[in-house]
C-alpha cells in the first residue's frame, strides 16, 4: 500500500494555528513522525487564503525537506499553486489532485508530462461528482485519453474513485469498490487512491468505520491511500490485509512493521 501522510493540512486547526504562528518545530515534527511510520508520500496543503497560498506552500515545503527525504505530495484545489510548488522540491513527488474540470488537466498534465512526477485524479467532471459507477468510468475513460495524450504512464497515476460519506450513501461502498475493481481490471499497473477518513464523516467511532472500509477497498484494488500514518490501529489493518490478500510474502512486511512498532510495540 502507498501510504501518502495527510497530517500537515491547514484544514486541521492544529495545522492552521502553527500557521499562523509560523511553529517551523510544529511542522517539522509532523514530517519525522510520518517519515518514522513509513510513508511513501508526504501530503502538504496550506488551506489559507489565494493571496498568501504560493508562500506558505514554500515554508511548509522547505521545513519538511529539512528533515526528511521521503517525497511531497503538492496539495492544493488550484493546479497552478501545485504546479509552482512543484518547484519547491528536491525530488519528484505527487501532484495531488487533477481533474477534468474546466482546463485543469492540461495545465497539470503539462507540468507532470516529461517529469518523474506521479498524478492524483479525481474521477469528476465539469458535470460535478458522477452519481453512479458507469459515470465515473466515463469520466475514467476520458481521463485516460488524456494520460495517452500526454504520454504519461499509467503506473504514474493515482485515480480517486471518489470516496463519499457512508452516512449518506444508499447502497454501502458497493458503487465505489465496483469502480475500483473495473479500474484495476483495465490498468493493472494504475494506482487507485482515496482520503480514507471521508468514509466516515458524521458518524461515531469513526475510526471503526475507517478500518472496516480499508479492509474491504483493499480487496477491491486499492493500493494508495491518503491517511494519518500515526494511526496505529489503522496501519496494522492495512499491514495484515496485504499478507491476507497474499501481496506481502512470508508476511515479511508485516513482521518487519510489528518490529519497527509502525503498528506493535515500540523499540527501545
Amino acid at each position: 500500500m502507498i501510504i501518502i501522510g495527510e497530517k500537515i493540512n491547514g484544514a486541521i486547526p492544529s495545522v492552521a494555528k502553527a500557521i499562523v504562528e509560523k511553529d517551523a518545530d510544529f511542522i517539522r515534527n509532523l514530517a519525522k513522525i510520518q517519515t518514522a511510520a513509513g510513508v511513501q508520500f508526504i501530503d502538504v496543503c496550506a488551506s489559507v487564503e489565494d493571496s498568501i497560498e504560493l508562500e506558505t506552500m514554500k515554508w511548509l515545503i522547505d521545513l519538511v525537506q529539512e528533515v526528511t527525504e521521503t517525497p511531497i505530495a503538492v496539495d492544493s484545489p488550484n493546479v497552478h499553486i501545485c504546479a509552482e510548488a512543484m518547484k519547491f522540491c528536491n525530488k519528484p513527488g505527487l501532484f495531488n489532485s487533477v481533474s477534468l474540470e474546466g482546463d485543469k488537466i492540461e495545465l497539470a498534465f503539462s507540468a507532470i508530462a516529461d517529469t518523474e512526477w506521479e498524478c492524483v485524479a479525481l474521477l469528476n467532471s465539469d458535470k460535478g461528482i458522477p452519481k453512479t459507477a458507469k459515470d465515473r468510468l466515463d469520466v475514467f475513460a476520458d481521463l485516460m485519453v488524456k494520460v495517452k495524450e500526454y504520454n504519461i504512464d499509467p503506473s504514474r497515476m493515482h485515480i480517486d474513485p471518489l470516496i463519499e460519506m457512508l452516512c449518506t450513501s444508499e447502497d454501502g461502498i458497493k458503487m465505489v469498490t465496483d469502480v475500483i475493481r473495473k479500474i484495476k481490471e483495465q490498468y493493472q499497473t494504475i494506482h487507485v487512491t482515496g482520503a480514507v477518513s471521508n468514509i466516515s464523516f458524521n458518524l461515531p467511532v469513526r475510526k471503526m468505520v475507517n478500518m472496516g472500509f480499508v479492509v474491504l477497498a483493499m480487496n477491491a484494488g486499492l493500493d494508495s491511500a491518503i491517511l494519518d500514518p500515526t494511526n496505529r490501529d489503522l496501519m496494522g489493518i492495512i499491514f495484515a490485509t496485504e499478507a491476507l490478500l497474499g501481496d506481502d510474502e512470508y508476511c515479511m512486511e508485516y513482521i518487519g512493521a510489528y518490529r519497527e512498532g509502525i503498528f506493535g510495540p515500540v523499540k527501545k
